[in-house]
């Protein structure tokens, strides 16, 4: 059965909790994604569960097929839906299925993949700094939670992760939930709080090593660093984590193959 969900006749707009107007010269399909997306958003449909069919979705909307298929399309493509031969159209699961290499591009200089072991080094609550704030569009202040994590491949230590959450979107998330979890960061955000991270924004840069860094890695400090900025967006393009990778490139290398992969 189709849950409640508002008409995208621009006739007849929703009020309270219905997808946000959008200009009239807007074609139809986008106002359908618009509130297809807020049924996802909103928790009509989890993660992995099946949406209605096509068909369906058409009869409830009263659009044609072809305006449904155009709208379902661009959310495969923003990753929010996957389609599975032969049984229908699922909403994106962070689950033992994508593990791999859609957000993590640090590969073996050869081009070999390999998963790699996470150890979490500290996990402190604060207030946001400037840059902090900045990122993940919260006010200065603001509660956030600070981990940082190293990151192994093939038994040594490649990457230092300093991340930073907004504590208001992680309610009650403690240093024993995080560490426990049995699958990725992703997941986590995903099956305990309702967040699916769709992409990131990621900026690169040359560091030297220093501190504590240069020590887990087990580098001399000046050796030089990759840092890696992400910022991972959820629905509406909202930020939910700021992450900084500062990563020993001596053995490996930074490739990202638009379009392709899995999620760690």
């Amino acid at each position: 059965m189709l849950p409640a969900m508002p008409s995208p006749n621009r006739a007849a707009r929703s009020p309270a909790g219905a997808a946000p107007a959008l200009p009239a010269d807007r074609p139809l399909y986008e106002e359908v994604r618009a509130h297809l997306t807020e049924g996802i958003a909103e928790g009509r449909w989890r993660a992995g569960e099946a949406i209605p069919s096509e068909a369906a979705l058409a009869a409830h909307f009263g659009v044609a097929i072809g305006t449904i298929r155009k709208a379902v399309d661009s959310l495969v493509a923003q990753g929010a839906l996957a389609r599975r031969q032969g049984k229908g159209t699922f909403v994106t699961a962070h689950d033992g299925r994508r593990l791999m290499f859609h957000f993590f591009h640090v590969v073996g200089a050869d081009g070999a993949k390999a998963y790699p072991e996470v150890r979490t080094i500290s996990f402190e609550r604060g207030r946001a700094e400037a840059a902090e704030a900045a990122a993940l569009a919260i006010a200065r202040d603001e509660r956030v939670v600070r981990i940082r994590n190293l990151l192994s491949l093939d038994g040594r230590p490649v990457i230092v992760d300093d991340i930073t959450l907004p504590a208001a979107l992680f309610p009650g998330l403690t240093e024993r939930i995080f560490a426990a979890r049995d699958n990725t960061i992703y997941h986590l955000f995903q099956s305990r709080y309702g967040i699916n991270v769709l992409r990131t924004d990621e900026r690169l840069r040359a560091q030297l090593a220093a501190g504590a860094v240069a020590t887990l890695l087990g580098v001399a400090p000046g050796s030089p660093l990759l840092e890696i900025r992400r910022v991972a967006l959820t629905f509406r393009d909202r930020p939910v984590e700021l992450r900084v990778s500062r990563v020993n490139t001596a053995a490996h290398v930074y490739h990202n193959t638009f379009g392709k992969g899995e999620a760690i």
